[in-house]
């Protein structure tokens, strides 16, 4: 889920994870603090209430305002909510994935 939320800065995908972990979100109404979460068609994601009415949260709502988006989500900058319309293809995904590496990671 953090890498949902993020832009392709490690920096971002951390302070995204980290949000997750502190509650701020919620996937199909129920509140997430798990931020490997996985997401699947059709989920929804939003900011919580009580969150969404802090300072930062707004300052977010601004920002996102203008921002290129991933085609496969689909985005309500005004209620700081989403939805995954279609599971990401291979093409959509950041250049900077090396396969072989997560695959050699993985069959260790």
């Amino acid at each position: 889920m953090g890498s949902a939320l993020s832009a392709s800065s490690s920096q971002a995908v951390a302070q995204a994870r980290q949000l997750v972990a502190h509650g701020h979100f919620a996937v199909n109404g129920r509140a997430v603090t798990i931020p490997s979460i996985q997401l699947h068609e059709g989920d929804r994601v939003e900011v919580r209430e009580m969150s969404a009415k802090t300072e930062y949260f707004k300052n977010v709502k601004d920002a996102l305002r203008g921002t290129q988006r991933p085609d496969w989500l689909s985005v309500d900058t005004e209620k700081l909510a989403g939805s995954v319309s279609a599971l990401p293809r291979r093409d959509q995904m950041p250049a900077e994935i090396n396969e072989q590496l997560v695959v050699e990671y993985y069959s260790r």
